[in-house]
């Protein structure tokens, strides 16, 4: 029997996703098996990202370059707050992809699949060493991730702290989280939104934990 001639478009699409983005490979992506412990105090970004290459390391990943899903943001128009440190987006600093979790599963072919229909959810987002990380109905539920991002990976405006200082504080402000899981009290978007869900209780490693999280967050492969 020979092959239809003419493919869908349907196959077209998928096709070309392949093409763009390998089904499976090495790990380049995974979320935190363990947050700082000092809550949001991750050292700033610096310190999330030795975290993140820390972690990689020990799961024998440590060749690559890796970085925290992390914004900060600035205060004026054009990105500068009043110390002259420009705000940072999350979405600029883990490099172009594709990123796959620990069993090799494609999680995102690119910048722009990841923040509009990546692979995510409870049985993708594994840590470092390949395990799934609880979620909403486990007990503890810690299906809250660091962020300090808006739905496309940007940051904020400084009128509220979204990143408790920065990722410098345990102390002052709240964090903007997403769910790991994609699953929420309600079935709304904020509520299913891996990225940007909601503010943390506080930045305190209780607070974390009382809002359903241990500090944990996401790590990608810059490179």
């Amino acid at each position: 029997m020979s092959l239809p001639r003419i493919l869908s478009l349907a196959a077209i699409a998928a096709l070309s996703a392949c093409a763009t983005g390998p089904s499976s490979g090495p790990m380049t992506f995974f979320v935190t098996s363990a947050g700082s412990g000092k809550g949001a105090d991750l050292g700033g970004l610096a310190g999330a990202d030795a975290h993140c290459q820390k972690l990689a390391a020990a799961a024998g990943a440590g060749s690559r370059t890796w970085r925290a899903y992390l914004s900060t943001p600035g205060a004026f128009p054009g990105g500068a707050n009043p110390n002259g440190v420009p705000s940072v987006n999350a979405r600029d600093r883990i490099g172009k992809g594709p990123w796959h979790n620990a069993k090799g599963q494609l999680i995102a072919r690119d910048v722009a699949h990841l923040h509009n229909g990546n692979r995510l959810s409870k049985d993708t987002a594994l840590d470092e060493k390949g395990n799934v990380v609880k979620g909403r109905g486990d007990n503890p539920n810690e299906h809250d991730m660091l962020t300090g991002s808006r739905a496309d990976g940007t940051a904020f405006a400084p009128q509220t702290d979204t990143t408790c200082k920065a990722w410098t504080s345990s102390t002052e402000g709240s964090a903007i989280v997403g769910h790991h899981d994609r699953i929420g009290p309600l079935p709304e978007n904020w509520a299913t939104s891996w990225n940007f869900s909601h503010q943390s209780a506080g930045c305190s490693q209780e607070a974390l934990i009382r809002t359903g999280g241990t500090g944990r967050f996401y790590c990608f492969a810059a490179d």
